[in-house]
């Protein structure tokens, strides 16, 4: 945390904005960090989160005595206990960008228990799911049950062995697997269930980078003992779970009236890799996973403004916000706040 010193006053006071990500020490990595935690078969991913709290939260105790703990910890869409795989997680204050994972796709790897011989047009079948598809959510999920579409953006039969096919699915964040796999069965003409499901991809995160519980435990026991490489490598900055979205680079004095809640406005934007027209459309090549009606203010064709984090110039994220002007403006609300993240 850095500090300035009031003009009037000589006693430092906080100044709200971080560090920039590599240089923050390792209780204010835990404090805001992201775990791309590779989850087994077994716990629901709500005990995991809280396995992953409360490892931190002892390390912190060691680290750093006295200091705060973290209230809690988020995950990138809960995997039902049998099902394994990348369930990247947000720590402390990074909670607050949880949204984010709302907003981008997943990836599954599955297999397809067929309930009889797979017919000879199997592939073609799978391949007309490739597609914006219609589903209602099961009855014990945690959303209203009705009807709404999701988009799979691919969908590849990598194998087929007797009665198991095992499928590649790339989908749209709320896409239920199970029912995917349901309804193949059904269009195949044989039945099927889904098997094994394990998630292979969850934006702007995937396998190549995964990290078991023990890894954490290890990296936490490590830095606790004065060693924090490991740590650094299994904990990285929230700003991590970002990089997949749009960034409007603003000043440092235009982040300080953002952490009290004002918008963002044209004469504090530095750059953007956005123009004018992604608030009026509110095409960003994205579709949120939030939107249930489009209905948007601001926006001519009722399309969700697309969702941008802000960036301090040296990399320090400070909030999410949706698109509602034009970043080269002189004047005007640029980006309309949606999560603080100081």
């Amino acid at each position: 945390m850095t500090h300035e010193t009031d003009a009037d006053d000589s006693s430092p006071v906080d100044d709200p904005l971080r560090d920039p990500p590599g240089e923050r020490s390792g209780p204010e990595l835990l404090r805001f960090g992201v775990v791309n935690v590779d989850k087994p078969a077994g716990p629901s991913s709500h005990q995991l989160s809280a396995w992953v709290r409360d490892a931190i939260n002892d390390a912190l105790d060691a680290l750093d005595p006295g200091g705060p703990q973290i209230d809690g910890v988020a995950h990138a869409g809960t995997l039902d206990p049998k099902v394994t795989g990348c369930l990247p997680t947000l720590t402390g204050t990074a909670t607050r960008a949880a949204q984010v994972f709302l907003e981008g796709t997943k990836e599954y790897v599955s297999v397809l228990e067929l309930h009889g011989p797979a017919p000879t047009d199997f592939r073609t079948v799978t391949a007309e799911f490739e597609a914006e598809i219609y589903q209602k959510p099961p009855r014990k999920s945690a959303v209203t049950r009705r009807l709404r579409t999701r988009t799979i953006h691919g969908l590849e039969l990598l194998e087929v062995e007797d009665r198991q096919a095992l499928l590649r699915i790339d989908c749209e964040s709320g896409t239920y697997v199970r029912k995917l796999c349901h309804d193949i069965g059904l269009a195949a003409g044989v039945g099927a269930h889904m098997g094994h499901l394990r998630r292979t991809a969850t934006e702007p995160f995937d396998d190549t980078d995964l990290h078991t519980l023990q890894d954490l435990t290890d990296a936490l026991a490590w830095a606790a003992d004065g060693d924090d490489e490991l740590l650094r490598e299994v904990v990285r900055p929230a700003e991590a779970a970002v990089v997949h979205l749009p960034s409007v680079t603003i000043a440092p004095s235009a982040a300080r009236a953002v952490a009290t809640g004002a918008p963002v406005y044209a004469p504090g934007v530095i750059d953007s890799d956005l123009d004018a027209d992604a608030a009026e459309t509110g095409n960003d090549g994205r579709r949120s996973g939030t939107a249930e009606t489009g209905d948007y203010e601001g926006s001519s064709n009722g399309a969700e403004p697309p969702l941008v984090a802000c960036h301090l110039p040296n990399g320090t994220v400070v909030c999410l916000g949706r698109l509602v002007g034009d970043p080269g403006a002189d004047s005007g609300t640029v980006v309309a706040l949606e999560r603080v993240l100081l």
